[in-house]
């Protein structure tokens, strides 16, 4: 039995799940409105407040099946009920980073800035302090699209392991090398 897939997802107050009959399955919420087409096989269910997903068979397929949209389902439901936030810190010097309404421009130490569109989704803010590095925040109710748009920025630079410059999530940790020995 899938350990996550059998347990059901209690929905808070204000939210409420809609499943078509195309199977797929629609969440609304304080925060927005999220929308995951479901496998066929997988039968959701909501039953007083809570989603319920049955599988047909215990064969090794529909057990990852099961436990991948319980997964997904169950980030709908917080993502509309909380929202998601990443916050990434530009660690350089000459590091900045502006955002224009759903532009990001980035000067990460090449001879050009980078500007990346925003997906309207996603909330920008960057902000900078004196003597501080600047951060990003970027804030939406899809886990999965915040993710993937905090990977494609610290894709531009990552942290090296030496001095650690690049972009890194604020609170990371970063294995760090020893620089050369010196001579004789």
């Amino acid at each position: 039995m899938s350990r996550i897939g059998k347990l059901p997802i209690n929905l808070p107050a204000g939210v409420s799940v809609t499943v078509n009959k195309d199977n797929s399955v629609v969440v609304k919420g304080p925060k927005g409105e999220l929308t995951q087409q479901i496998n066929t096989e997988i039968k959701v269910s909501v039953e007083d407040n809570r989603i319920v997903l049955e599988r047909p068979s215990d064969q090794n397929k529909d057990k990852a099946l099961h436990g991948l949209y319980r997964s997904l389902l169950n980030n709908m439901v917080e993502g509309v009920t909380n929202g998601y936030k990443i916050e990434q810190e530009l660690v350089g010097v000459g590091y900045r980073a502006t955002s224009k309404g759903q532009i990001l421009e980035l000067a990460l130490g090449y001879s050009h800035l980078i500007h990346l569109e925003i997906a309207p989704e996603v909330k920008v803010t960057a902000v900078t302090e004196k003597r501080a590095n600047p951060i990003i925040t970027l804030e939406s109710c899809d886990k999965q699209l915040v993710g993937q748009v905090a990977a494609k920025i610290r894709s531009f630079r990552k942290p090296e392991p030496y001095k650690g410059k690049g972009v890194k999530f604020v609170g990371e940790q970063l294995r760090r090398k020893a620089g050369k020995s010196a001579g004789k």
